[in-house]
């Protein structure tokens, strides 16, 4: 994946204050020269950059190439430290070249072989070139991780088998799926499989538990070989209703232009395209079925299994039948309890939020009352002096608020004494209005 330098400059600058100090430039862009606790600062520099960098780009795969002539690039101006900084990154296992990584299409035994001989023929600083991409090894098991939780949300069973072009369609390419699976199975947690039927069908197990992946068995070979069929039933369906709506398109403009026969022959093959989609979708609802039932049994399975050890246990440690039913016993009260707990306090909560709407509209009510009954007070026909009228009105708010300050509401109730009281005020507060009114 290339990256804009542009765009790369642009975050760089936000990043680093002082990207464009000259001064400052020229001190970083030098070569490394002396020990190195006289270049370590640039180096972790530099090397905590490029890892911003590629973060914020999503990347994991770069070009060093493409790092020192396009992304740090000040008007023709390239670091000369870079050679220095990637070597020493690969020899502290920051980055990894492409061809350190196992291959995940080998066997476990070929993998732990090629492990030992990676270690102890590890190439030096000086004979490693970087010609080609290498791998952020901080970013790439970032992306593994991401994978994994990705399946795990779509998936709800200790493992689950993808085909390698779901695999390629996540990480955003082949190298970077290649790379991903590599890392994997690495870590025991996925491993490559490959069926021959019409064509090679790749695909991959992978482990959605703390534990490692399970050996591969007949069944999910027969699974991979189900979920491929899903994948191709569903891209025939995209390119049906693609032909589907061309042709609609083309009965529509041959319609609007007069053309009644070409109109006819797009029409027999919308009702082609109908039919072909209905036969393929009943196809992919059976496969989707077997599937399913699959991933049942499996379930099934495992609860057999827990309560096949469950049974185990207790005759291991000679736990009577009584007792274990006592057990059970207890666990439903308590589970029965703590609904009731939360019932109760739903209904609380609930009864409580009604009484309080039910108040705030009362409140806009009265408040609407008494604003009408002040502007009736203020009506020059009454003849009341302008500010005799508001000193009345001041009163009324003042008795207003005494009567609603008597709305006092303990969980989620209204105290009838106190409700009585300030409706009784409010009922004085509006004969003194009438009587000042007349």
């Amino acid at each position: 994946m290339e990256v804009d330098g542009s765009a790369v400059g642009e975050f760089i600058r936000k990043e680093v204050g002082d990207w464009d100090d000259e001064g400052v430039a020229t001190a970083r862009f030098k070569a490394f020269s002396g020990q190195r606790s006289d270049w370590e600062p640039k180096y972790h520099f530099w090397r905590d950059l490029i890892i911003k960098v590629a973060r914020h780009f999503g990347l994991f795969f770069i070009n060093p190439s493409q790092v020192k002539n396009s992304w740090f690039n000040r008007g023709g101006l390239t670091p000369l430290c870079l050679d220095h900084v990637f070597s020493v990154m690969y020899n502290e296992g920051d980055i990894v070249r492409s061809g350190d990584l196992v291959d995940p299409t080998s066997g476990r035994l070929s993998q732990f072989f090629r492990k030992v001989i990676h270690l102890m023929v590890k190439p030096t600083a000086p004979e490693v070139t970087f010609e080609d991409h290498v791998i952020l090894l901080t970013l790439l098991k970032d992306k593994a991780v991401e994978v994994v939780k990705l399946l795990s949300e779509s998936h709800w069973t200790s493992s689950c088998i993808i085909t390698m072009r779901r695999l390629r369609s996540i990480c955003g390419g082949i190298n970077e799926a290649s790379a991903v699976l590599s890392y994997l199975s690495g870590c025991g947690k996925a491993q490559y499989l490959s069926i021959s039927k019409t064509e090679c069908i790749e695909g991959v197990k992978v482990s959605l538990s703390p534990a490692a992946v399970s050996s591969i068995t007949s069944l999910d070979c027969d699974v991979l070989h189900l979920i491929w069929t899903t994948e191709k039933l569903q891209q025939q369906l995209d390119v049906i209703d693609q032909r589907y709506e061309m042709s609609r398109k083309s009965a529509l403009a041959s319609l609007n232009s007069g053309n009644r026969k070409v109109a006819l022959r797009h029409a027999r093959e919308i009702k082609l395209a109908s039919e072909s989609r209905e036969k393929c979708t009943s196809l992919l609802n059976r496969v989707e079925e077997v599937l399913n039932v699959i991933a049942n049994a499996e379930s099934t399975k495992k609860v057999s299994e827990a309560i096949q050890i469950g049974a185990r246990a207790i005759k291991e440690n000679r736990i009577s039948v009584e007792e274990v039913q006592l057990c059970l016993q207890e666990l439903d009260e308590t589970v029965d309890s703590q609904k009731q707990v939360e019932n109760a306090l739903e209904s609380t909560l609930s009864c409580a939020d009604v009484k309080d709407e039910d108040i705030e509209e009362e409140f806009k009510k009265l408040e609407m009352e008494v604003g009408s009954k002040n502007l009736q007070v203020l009506v020059p026909k009454t003849g009341v002096d302008i500010a005799a009228g508001e000193t009345e009105a001041s009163r009324s708010a003042d008795s207003l608020s005494d009567a609603l300050s008597n709305l006092k509401i303990t969980d989620g109730a209204i105290k009838e004494s106190g409700f009585r009281d300030s409706m009784v005020s409010m009922r004085n507060v509006s004969k003194n209005l009438n009587l000042e009114a007349a």
